[in-house]
């Protein structure tokens, strides 16, 4: 059995009658210590499949299992970094990632605590801003914030909920160079949401496709099997970058099929018909 594992995951929202049933019998297994990346039109379910994983919500069918064990609510093998941030803004950076370290790991002495957060910290490259609250920092830094936030709780799992989108393409592309570094050092397991190919592809070891909804499955998967680290600049001239790149569209475009022809699924596979010229 695969160390992250979806059976049969079926969700939806509403009163009888007037239900959205999002997603539809998701099979998904993801492999400790792998990187693995979903892409999908906005509004097919991606937060949702990511909420059920961190446990914030629980299906209506199916089972979530973290190294075989059911996932029945939110937990610290489990870390979820937002694209909204999710900070505390009277907070100072040291006490958003401190009040996590307390509260996971309250066996230990406050100077282990303190060094623990601080280690962390460092790690996203904010130590000069330790004592900065969220309205003094940037978008890209309150980012990095959440994400030594989620890695000081020391998770098995990491949920990154598109948490990039928001970010100029400079500070998305500085992000994208740590979280991989980040990823490199430590190999946790690491279950990415996003709206960019091209992100999947620098980051992730498969892609796999959400699409179609409501009643949204997982499509077709894409392995990534380019060396690491990898250069973004090098990937833009390497012919095999460009297979999977078209690989990753044409599975949206085969999901999409099944789609309404006036839904998000269309609109977006519209835009990648014209991106490869068809």
């Amino acid at each position: 059995m695969a160390f992250l594992a979806l059976e049969s995951v079926s969700k939806g929202y509403g009163a009888p009658g007037r239900r959205t049933e999002v997603l539809a019998k998701v099979d998904l297994g993801v492999e400790r210590g792998e990187f693995v990346a979903i892409l999908g039109p906005s509004g097919a379910g991606k937060t949702t499949l990511i909420s059920l994983i961190a446990g914030l919500t629980r299906p209506d069918s199916g089972t979530v299992l973290l190294a075989g064990r059911p996932v029945t609510g939110p937990g610290p093998d489990r870390g979820v970094v937002f694209q909204n941030y999710s900070l505390l803004p009277w907070m100072t950076v040291r006490e958003n990632v401190a009040l996590a370290v307390d509260q996971v790991f309250r066996d230990w002495p406050p100077e282990r605590r303190l060094e623990h957060a601080e280690r962390h910290i460092a790690l996203v490259n904010l130590s000069a801003s330790r004592d900065k609250r969220p309205g003094e920092l940037s978008g890209g830094m309150r980012q990095r914030v959440s994400v030594a936030r989620a890695l000081a709780t020391n998770p098995e799992v990491l949920l990154l909920d598109e948490p990039l989108s928001a970010l100029d393409a400079l500070t998305r592309a500085t992000l994208q160079d740590e979280i991989e570094a980040i990823w490199e050092q430590d190999r946790k397991t690491v279950v990415l949401i996003t709206n960019d190919i091209d992100e999947g592809i620098l980051l992730a070891d498969r892609i796999l496709v959400l699409c179609a909804g409501p009643r949204a499955s997982l499509g077709p998967e894409v392995p990534v099997d380019l060396p690491r680290p990898r250069d973004r600049k090098a990937l833009n001239h390497d012919p095999h970058f460009a297979r999977i790149r078209a690989q990753v569209i044409e599975s949206l475009l085969r999901s999409g099929a099944r789609a309404p022809a006036a839904g998000p699924c269309a609109r977006e596979l519209t835009a990648a018909r014209l991106e490869v010229g068809e």
